[in-house]
């Protein structure tokens, strides 16, 4: 990984030129300005927006404040995708910077995971890296990682800090040559269409939670998005909503 410190570098200081406005049926004591912020692509939209935040509750009443969440063209913006995939999704064709409304009531709940702190992130994020380490190494790196190794992983990205970051993630993307390297290389896609995929049983019925997974990964295959790779689908028994 050393041989790669600048390509790493470049994707970790990646970053989108955005501009935040107030929903227009907000209510404001006086007009609200637009907000700039250079987003690091690599973390994410409640983890990197506390400045918008107060900058847009100065014109607002406290009473009128409930959580803050993002849209795109209509689209609310999932807080727990990074970034650069949330723009990449949405907005890859759009003229920068990167317009974004800002909202503080009518919170849609069908289509967002509420988050209403950063511990709420950690827990994701730290989930995800658990989840890939498994099919990497058994999890046998993040299980002989400390408490304060893992908070260390973690302060890196939320303090944006390359360095504090990659001293422990390069742990996790090491190579181990005595066992033939990773055991599965993990990946997540990420999809973005307009009319969402509901899965089907052989009756032709909806089918529940249980099959979701697999169905899913047969249909989006088959729509061939991607050149012929083997794919292996992993289903446990977590219920996580659908719309997320």
């Amino acid at each position: 990984m050393a041989d790669d410190k600048d390509v790493l570098r470049d994707v970790w200081f990646g970053r989108i030129p955005t501009c935040f406005t107030l929903n227009q049926d907000e209510v404001t004591e006086r007009e609200a300005e637009p907000y700039y912020l250079l987003l690091p692509r690599v973390s994410y939209l409640t983890l990197v927006t506390d400045k918008v935040k107060k900058h847009f509750l100065k014109v607002m009443k406290a009473e009128d404040v409930e959580e803050m969440w993002f849209e795109y063209e209509g689209t609310p913006l999932k807080w727990h995708y990074p970034i650069g995939v949330l723009f990449d999704l949405h907005a890859s064709n759009t003229v920068l910077p990167w317009s974004i409304t800002v909202h503080f009531k009518n919170f849609p709940d069908r289509d967002l995971l509420h988050c209403p702190s950063n511990s709420v992130i950690e827990a994701h994020f730290m989930s995800s890296i658990k989840e890939a380490d498994a099919l990497k190494h058994k999890s046998q790196v993040v299980n002989d990682m400390q408490k304060k190794d893992h908070k260390q992983l973690w302060m890196g990205l939320q303090n944006d800090k390359f360095d504090q970051f990659w001293a422990m993630n390069r742990k996790l993307m090491e190579y181990p040559t005595e066992e033939g390297g990773f055991r599965y290389i993990p990946f997540r896609i990420y999809q973005f269409v307009c009319n969402s995929i509901e899965p089907r049983g052989a009756s032709g019925r909806a089918s529940g939670f249980s099959s979701r997974s697999g169905d899913i990964g047969r249909q989006v295959a088959s729509r061939r998005v991607f050149p012929p790779i083997l794919c292996k689908f992993i289903l446990t028994q977590v219920k996580i909503p659908f719309a997320a």
